[in-house]
């Protein structure tokens, strides 16, 4: 009976340590909006702030990839779909996505990837999965609907639907590659060195898609207006870099280590909601009633799945979602 309790208090540990990281990882992506929508507002091309935000992060990783530099050769696959799903496809499919449809129904299809996550562990892992978990995707997404207000620009294109499928699905691959390994014990790849080596690939990728040669690189010298306060523009690259970056992708995965795919990726659908009310406050941007009631779904969403089965289960059902960086909501004007 003590051995069950003490297993028992460290799962309790193990699973808040868990939240907190998911959580800190919504605050972090959340918050990129208020520091990117002033870059690009002082004329920086969206595209370009992506390509910034994730080449500055793989520099300031890049001691780390050196140092777990053995993981390219025992890893090389994990790394490279991290890179290519996690960290450039993401990006690369929103903003391809939302060049033909609106930035809400954009973005509301690429949290789809909670629903996606649950689809990939009942149907492909054939593993079981509770009804709160599923329940609890369904307010998130549907939440999600109201916070974004889909509503308002809804336009059907299919290839801008079907680019931000692809998203959704590269948010799953990030969800997925960043709980592999996590069973092996010191056998796994350290989770740092995947998000080092990830961010280098993906800043490699989005090199030939942004093509930085063509950015207009004194914005970064100057200032930029954040409602109506002047704020130096490297102060803000720094903090989309070393917050909304380095420590998003560090405790998001670290988060998804310590809880699952399911449950990490679920808590993470507050990111949007951290980002409008972010820009609510520090952008002076309107927050509506519709957006209020859908951010207090998500948050009932995200409770009922993370509460619905425990952490790391072996045999049992489990819940889990997906999300990632989703600054360009707050960046183009749309709701955030």
């Amino acid at each position: 009976m003590p051995v069950h309790t003490s297993q028992g208090s460290q799962d309790n540990r193990g699973r808040g340590v868990g939240l907190g990281l998911a959580l800190a990882s919504a605050v972090a992506f959340g918050g990129s909006g208020v520091a990117a929508k002033p870059l690009i507002e002082a004329g920086l091309d969206p595209l370009h702030v992506v390509w910034l935000r994730v080449a500055g992060a793989a520099l300031v990783m890049l001691p780390l990839a050196v140092r777990h530099r053995a993981l390219v050769r025992q890893r090389p696959a994990l790394l490279a779909g991290f890179g290519l799903l996690g960290v450039a496809g993401v990006q690369a499919c929103y903003f391809a996505a939302i060049s033909r449809i609106p930035v809400g129904v954009a973005l509301l299809v690429e949290y789809l990837a909670p629903a996606l996550v649950l689809g990939w562990v009942r149907f492909v892992q054939r593993r079981p999965v509770t009804r709160a978990a599923a329940l609890g995707v369904v307010l998130a997404v549907g939440g999600l609907a109201c916070v974004v207000e889909v509503w308002s620009g809804l336009s059907f294109d299919a290839v801008g639907l079907v680019l931000a499928l692809g998203a959704a699905c590269c948010q799953v691959g990030y969800f997925v590659l960043s709980d592999q390994g996590s069973e092996a014990g010191e056998a796994a790849p350290d989770p740092l060195g995947v998000i080092a080596y990830g961010l280098l690939v993906g800043a490699l990728v989005l090199t030939v898609v942004a093509r930085p040669w063509t950015m207009d690189w004194s914005v970064l010298v100057g200032s930029a207006d954040m409602n109506g306060t002047s704020v130096l523009a490297a102060l803000l690259l720094g903090w989309i870099v070393l917050i909304a970056t380095v420590v998003a992708y560090g405790t998001g995965v670290l988060s998804v280590r310590r809880l699952s795919p399911q449950v990490a990726g679920v808590v993470a659908c507050l990111e949007a909601v951290i980002a409008t009310v972010l820009a609510w406050v520090l952008l002076g941007e309107h927050l509506s009633a519709p957006q209020i009631v859908g951010g207090s779904v998500v948050l009932l969403g995200a409770f009922i799945a993370q509460s619905s089965a425990p952490a790391k289960p072996s045999d049992g059902p489990v819940a889990r979602g997906g999300s990632d960086l989703e600054w360009e909501l707050s960046a183009h004007g749309t709701t955030a």
